[in-house]
């Protein structure tokens, strides 16, 4: 049962993850084209001002904190590694 609301969180986290992104960095509509395994900064997404946004995002959103070490590719480079990211800090608070 665990493992179902795990993925099921890290779900719904993706999904809210993306239409941040989508919302605030994809101005062209281009929604459709984010796979949730692109890497956002290699693909000029975001930039690392974007990295901060995000951060951001996700501190006020879920209410974890976000330290300086934790601003790493493995991390936020993609949406499913923020997703997880985030996944990983909520279980541990």
């Amino acid at each position: 049962m665990d493992e179902l609301v795990d993925r099921v969180g890290i779900e719904i986290v993706r999904d809210q993850v993306h239409e941040f992104i989508v919302m605030n960095f994809l101005y062209d509509g281009a929604a459709d084209t984010l796979d949730d395994d692109m890497p956002l900064l290699e693909q000029g997404i975001i930039d690392a001002t974007g990295v901060l946004e995000i951060a951001l995002f996700v501190e006020d959103t879920y209410g974890i904190q976000v330290t300086q070490s934790d601003l790493v590719p493995e991390n936020f480079d993609t949406v499913r590694n923020i997703a997880a990211f985030v996944v990983e800090q909520i279980a541990n608070l």
